[in-house]
């Protein structure tokens, strides 16, 4: 089963025909994929949270991401909002911040399995919008924001109550980093791109501590308001502004369990921006936003295989700028 370790890539991929297992090379050793995917209605549930069309919306949708189709009703949050973002262990999904049309520091919570209208979870440590999310089983996170901070705040998404510092983003004060859904590994969360001051870097934290962010590589290409999606060892970078305002097909990849660069991993149908997606760990399925206009489009691509996205439903109503989350993704092990 083994190649010489000068022929492997790093982050490659194979599957075991003896232990009938999906591998990875760590640049040293092949390590096992874990997945995790609750049967769950079938299936990991995907969910899409606030928007903007042509105002700001409370509407929370849900999917199944294993199975295509369109988006159902889920409920409503605690007040309209747009461009917050979100997080979510394997019970509870959260909504982050946002502004409807004022900058808000609000958290609400839902409980992934049922439906009904989201409560009231607690509060960010400061009123902000265009916040990147991440989380694990236990620990929700918050990076950035507009107006631009390079502030980190965290809480235990099991216990509601207001958020923690936890530390600095290497950005600088003056970027907001913006994308409304998250990139996490079952010990790291991933933070990246950002406006109005364009970049491409990507940062890391490890989850379980405090403290600042560290640099782990860079995008394609400058990017900021791209939706985002992983598993437990690949993240995914989708669409997204790339430099403002102009939107963009890109998929990039990176591998999270080792410091580099994102490369090509293939192109949404149409260019996109102010999107969000959610993950399975199989699948990431994201919603367009604006392509250029608002639209209701859903696609997905499997995080394994690399390639262009193909059709998985619609939203129950087209809007941009709305956040995503699962209690399937990467970081939940």
């Amino acid at each position: 089963m083994s190649l010489p370790p000068v022929e492997i890539p790093l982050g490659a991929m194979r599957f075991n025909s003896d232990s009938q297992k999906l591998e990875y090379w760590n640049g040293s050793v092949w390590f096992q994929i874990q997945t995790f995917s609750p049967n769950l209605d079938g299936g990991a549930r995907g969910i899409f949270m606030g928007g903007h069309n042509p105002s700001s919306l409370d509407r929370i949708d849900f999917i199944t991401i294993s199975s295509a189709g369109d988006a159902i009703d889920f409920g409503n949050l605690t007040d309209a909002r747009t461009a917050a973002a979100a997080c979510a262990s394997n019970i509870r999904a959260l909504q982050l911040g946002g502004t409807g049309p004022a900058n808000v520091d609000t958290v609400d919570f839902i409980t992934i399995s049922s439906t009904g209208d989201a409560q009231d979870f607690g509060n960010l440590t400061a009123a902000r919008h265009w916040t990147q999310g991440c989380s694990s089983k236990t620990r929700g996170v918050a990076a950035g924001g507009n107006p631009g901070t390079n502030r980190i705040d965290y809480c235990t998404i099991a216990s509601t109550g207001d958020f923690q510092d936890f530390g600095d983003l290497t950005y600088r004060d003056d970027t907001a980093v913006a994308a409304n859904s998250s990139n996490q590994s079952p010990t790291r969360g991933f933070f990246g791109g950002g406006t109005p001051t364009n970049n491409n870097s990507i940062d890391f934290i490890t989850t379980a501590t405090l403290g600042n962010s560290i640099s782990f590589g860079d995008s394609s290409t400058q990017i900021a308001r791209e939706a985002r999606g992983s598993s437990a060892t690949r993240a995914l970078l989708i669409g997204g502004t790339r430099p403002e305002p102009s939107s963009s097909t890109i998929i990039d990849y990176f591998t999270m369990s080792s410091r580099g660069n994102a490369v090509h991993f293939g192109d949404a149908s149409l260019s996109i921006k102010n999107s969000a997606g959610c993950s399975d760990s199989i699948r990431v399925a994201f919603a367009f936003g604006e392509a250029p206009s608002n639209t209701d489009t859903i696609e997905y691509v499997n995080i394994s295989t690399g390639g262009d996205a193909v059709d998985f439903g619609n939203l129950s109503t087209a809007r941009n700028h709305l956040s995503g989350s699962s209690n399937g993704h990467g970081g939940l092990g």
